[in-house]
């Protein structure tokens, strides 16, 4: 983890940094303190790297690849907070196909925290981990008259 001078990258610029690393196979540890807090539904708390690889290492069992759609990204930033909407897109090892917007699965919400380094101090992924919609006997609805994602 960086424990240098602040950083002047702009927290949007580190996020979407972030998420086009992430996608590639590349946790950017740099960006982060090491001991992080982070989030995730069905996981629960986590805190550093170790415990974010554990993490990781769970959802990628769930599907063959995945990214982000970074050109709809939407960037809220206030203070040292920054919330990320969002949409991904992938495959299952299911061979079943997600796209935020097209399917159930495939929307998220992420916010980070940042220091006053400029690292991330806390990031917090609100996403359906189901992202092929698998689990569909827990489904609260049933089938809807009128659907869209």
């Amino acid at each position: 983890m960086n424990t240098s001078a602040p950083n002047r990258t702009s927290k949007t610029d580190i996020a979407k940094s972030y998420f086009r690393r992430v996608d590639g196979g590349d946790f950017p540890t740099e960006y982060f303190t090491a001991d992080f807090e982070f989030y995730v539904p069905k996981f629960g708390i986590g805190r550093g790297v170790s415990s974010f690889f554990e993490m990781a290492r769970g959802v990628q069992a769930t599907r063959v690849h995945g990214h982000h759609h970074y050109d709809s990204l939407r960037f809220i930033e206030a203070g040292d907070i920054l919330v990320v909407e969002g949409t991904t897109e992938g495959l299952g090892r299911d061979n079943v196909v997600w796209c935020g917007g097209k399917t159930p699965g495939g929307r998220f919400c992420s916010v980070f925290e940042f220091d006053e380094r400029n690292l991330i101090r806390r990031m917090y992924i609100y996403l359906d981990p189901d992202f092929t919609s698998a689990d569909k006997d827990r489904f609260l609805w049933g089938q809807r008259s009128q659907v869209e994602w």
